[in-house]
């Protein structure tokens, strides 16, 4: 898929939480296509000790307004910097870049799809979401997070297909992890597709696995290039080679993984 160097214009940066904003920018051309898991670089300007772009995954992308949503969680000296951004500045962004999830075929619109995530792999379940609902499924939703606090987007998702949510600390819907809620023991689903902390994700493929339910994830490893050439990202599979996340990720399939070894 074709890479594009674009300066995008903000038109939004909403503070949904103390640790996470959401930046909507828009392109006076009309943004390229950008399909669910695919990620983007985002260079960070007067952030004297940020010298690499940052890897965030596609939020959301609204075609009415030619607009790319990023969420951004605010951990370092360039995502902080770039919560200070204001409508009208211009972000330098090299984007689509990875492979995304994998769409059912036409004719599969009966799959019950369930999508699981966990901080802020939440929010390529967002836009993943969106495109299944467009593209004629009903997509289920797990979130998790520590606290109802730490649940962002909830109208959103809402808005898309049935949320179910669990937090750690009981303060909104049932208490646990994700891998605890009952919807999985209710509903007999025929995908899976998962975003989150790493532990979280492993949980859920293991899950999938002893289901026998196909799975997806999107893995968050460090990254610099999100070319392919830095090497930092690397991923081990089950037959002990290592693929860069980057480049042939961010998503996998669980069996191309070692997590099940």
């Amino acid at each position: 898929m074709k890479k594009f160097l674009l300066d995008m214009k903000v038109t939004a940066n909403e503070r949904l939480h103390k640790n996470y904003c959401l930046l909507k920018l828009t392109s006076e051309s009309v943004l390229p296509e950008m399909n669910p898991g695919q990620f983007v670089e985002v260079r960070v300007d007067n952030s004297p000790s940020t010298f690499l772009r940052r890897p965030i995954s596609i939020n959301f992308i609204d075609k009415e307004k030619n607009e790319l949503w990023l969420l951004i969680q605010l951990v370092g000296d360039g995502t902080r910097k770039l919560a200070e951004a204001r409508v009208g500045d211009l972000i330098n962004i090299l984007l689509p870049l990875g492979n995304g999830f994998t769409i059912p075929e036409k004719g599969n619109e009966s799959m019950k799809l369930l999508l699981i995530g966990g901080g802020v792999g939440t929010a390529p379940m967002l836009y993943l979401g969106k495109y299944l609902k467009e593209a004629g499924f009903e997509p289920t939703f797990l979130l998790g997070a520590r606290s109802k606090d730490d649940l962002l987007q909830l109208d959103l998702f809402e808005s898309i297909g049935d949320v179910y949510v669990t937090t750690e600390d009981a303060s909104l819907g049932e208490k646990g992890y994700v891998t605890n809620h009952s919807v999985l023991s209710k509903i007999k689903f025929d995908k899976i597709y998962t975003c989150g902390p790493k532990p979280m994700m492993v949980a859920v493929a293991k899950y999938a696995s002893s289901e026998k339910i196909d799975c997806e994830v999107s893995l968050e490893n460090t990254m610099a290039c999100g070319l392919g050439a830095c090497l930092c990202c690397v991923e081990k599979t089950k037959d002990d080679h290592h693929v860069c996340v980057c480049t042939e990720g961010p998503v996998f399939n669980i069996e191309k993984l070692s997590w099940l070894n």
